[in-house]
């Protein structure tokens, strides 16, 4: 799994000299918790570009990308496809009809539990130091829904889509909440959960908030064995 995920660093900004804090958008084996290459941005909205530069440097066969909504972009899947690798990009609403369509897709379905489509579900419970978490997930790999969700083939290599419906229990507390997902492989949710639960603990991490910055950086690599599907 290849986590690709931006986080501001601490420090690093200088008021004195107008500078904004340093954006570091990286690329993680995410079970591993190992950077593989880094690169600086100056504001969060340059991920979409710094993305295509980052996944350049990187051996991608064999290898799931997982990508927030932010680089959910035609020509990143494109992209990944194209360097033999898979992906797991989330969907918001700043994608449009696109995420209307998937999230309505997914209600319609489960309105007729599933009846006629092809689907795989998978649930799991963590328990741990109060706190109880629910996550089940589902598949919808048919081939018509696809087609009708992507009629014109723009996101290379998408085979299914993805629901992530989430719930935390702390003492009385309840929160719940749901994603969505574009998939470029099928018949795998338990691949599915776990590269979505193996980016939301990249994106926990506070790591990226220790790094040191660099006054002159532009990318840096590190040497690791990605983990193959």
């Amino acid at each position: 799994m290849i986590a690709i995920d931006g986080k501001t660093l601490r420090r690093s900004h200088d008021e004195a000299k107008g500078k904004k804090a340093l954006h570091m958008v990286s690329a993680w084996a995410a079970e591993n918790r190992l950077v593989l290459a880094q690169v600086a941005v100056e504001e969060k909205s340059n991920e979409i570009t710094a993305i295509p530069k980052l996944l350049r440097q990187l051996a991608l066969s064999g290898c799931i990308v997982t990508i927030d909504s932010m680089g959910t972009q035609v020509k990143i899947a494109k992209q990944i496809v194209e360097d033999d690798g898979d992906y797991v990009l989330a969907l918001k609403g700043n994608h449009g009809t696109l995420a209307k369509e998937v999230e309505e897709t997914f209600n319609l379905a489960q309105a007729e539990q599933f009846t006629h489509i092809q689907h795989q579900c998978y649930r799991t419970v963590d328990k741990g130091h109060g706190r109880l978490e629910i996550r089940k997930h589902w598949i919808i790999d048919d081939p018509e829904y696809i087609a009708y969700l992507d009629p014109k083939g723009r996101w290379k290599g998408l085979r299914a889509i993805g629901m992530v419906q989430s719930e935390r229990r702390i003492g009385q507390h309840v929160t719940q909440e749901t994603r969505y997902y574009l998939l470029s492989f099928v018949r795998k949710v338990e691949l599915f959960a776990r590269a979505v639960r193996s980016h939301w603990g990249i994106e926990n991490m506070s790591i990226g908030c220790r790094m040191f910055p660099f006054r002159k950086m532009h990318l840096v690599f590190v040497s690791a064995m990605l983990i193959t599907i």
